[in-house]
């Protein structure tokens, strides 16, 4: 399909729940008198995080130790790496972490730590998913990739019936995939006017951009083959053991919200026009799970509540629990939509029904 080049969202349709939800969440910071960003939990988890990816690596380096340990190491290292993704870097780059902009900055680039790129992050995540939730050419989570259908209006091939089994192999290379796309999707940004820097500062971009790459490969790889006793062909198995457990995890995490029974797929007419106000589009798209389960909800920084989320991104994540009840109580009051898994086993269930339905469904 030809996707509109400027794409707008109708008025507010109903502003009075939009002013009852905004004045009853600044109310609950008000009188309980907390800010709206990191407190020390926030603190304490991103300590934790960040120790969970950078300890084993320093044992790696330091420890002479059989290779399977070496390999679990490394898979606690991928553990760390989501960890770090979830739940520190992905509130610095949306000016959540912290009021102070120079932390937020410094906290995002934690995602270069992890060998990714927090400028492409910022294009990805909060230009595009996060505004075009689940508009298909313009959300890029929800765009065809490789052969992975995840989209009613993207072409219908007679393997997606398939995709419910094999999605699960991609899944895990979504770690690779920005670790060594980064490069390439910032030249692809730039031809598409996505990224608005003149000539000069994206030169620096790129510089940049490729320097932190090297930095990664040369710390994460290079260190261990030049100061252990590690084998190469070592090193490179535990790399990808690393990164197929970041990528699974995160692949599992960020599609439990949206592409699940549930939340809609919303198109614009031929006018580029979408039916909803941006606030009611967000409510339509997006869903909650495993809200209870106060162990998942630490470690993937609140994205199990992502409703919340969509609604108040420069809020900290580690308010969301509280802001929920807040979201469901008014969304409840003025009849507007509002989608939860109580359980994960029921998010993975409707994700599994989703990529079922999607590899047979054709858009009419």
């Amino acid at each position: 399909m030809n996707m509109p080049t400027q794409i707008s969202f109708a008025q507010e349709q109903n502003p009075d729940f939009k002013k009852t939800l905004y004045n009853r969440v600044n109310q609950y910071f008000s009188e309980k008198g907390i800010s709206k960003h990191h407190n020390p939990t926030m603190i304490s988890k991103t300590v934790v995080m960040l120790l969970i990816f950078l300890l084993p690596f320093i044992a790696i380096l330091t420890i002479s130790m059989p290779f399977w340990l070496i390999l679990i190491l490394f898979f606690i290292m991928g553990v760390g790496t989501a960890g770090i993704g979830m739940s520190v870097m992905h509130d610095a780059n949306h000016a959540g972490y912290s009021g102070n902009q120079k932390v937020n900055f410094w906290m995002g680039l934690t995602m270069n730590l992890i060998g990714a790129d927090a400028y492409n992050w910022k294009i990805k995540h909060n230009k595009l998913h996060h505004v075009f939730t689940n508009v298909y050419g313009k959300d890029e989570d929800i765009n065809s990739r490789v052969i992975l259908r995840f989209a009613f209006a993207a072409p219908l091939k007679k393997y997606h019936r398939f995709q419910y089994l094999y999605a699960w192999f991609f899944y895990a290379l979504m770690s690779f995939s920005m670790v060594f796309g980064d490069i390439p999707k910032r030249i692809n940004y730039r031809k598409k006017g996505i990224t608005h820097l003149s000539v000069k500062a994206y030169r620096r971009s790129m510089a940049w951009l490729i320097i932190s790459k090297l930095l990664y490969f040369g710390v994460i790889v290079g260190l261990p083959v030049i100061f252990t006793s590690i084998l190469w062909w070592q090193v490179l198995l535990g790399f990808v053991i690393l990164h197929i457990t970041a990528g699974t995890i995160l692949s599992l995490v960020f599609q439990m919200a949206h592409v699940v029974e549930g939340p809609e797929q919303i198109l614009p007419d031929e006018n580029g026009k979408l039916p909803d106000s941006l606030l009611l589009h967000q409510l339509k798209t997006t869903s909650d799970f495993s809200r209870k389960n106060k162990l998942l909800s630490w470690y993937v920084g609140g994205l199990n509540f992502q409703v919340e989320h969509h609604l108040f991104p420069r809020i900290c994540h580690v308010h969301y629990p509280a802001i929920s009840k807040i979201v469901e109580a008014t969304t409840k009051e003025f009849n507007m939509p509002y989608y939860v898994n109580d359980r994960f086993s029921d998010a993975f269930r409707a994700h599994v029904m989703t990529l079922k339905k999607l590899g047979k469904v054709q858009h009419s």
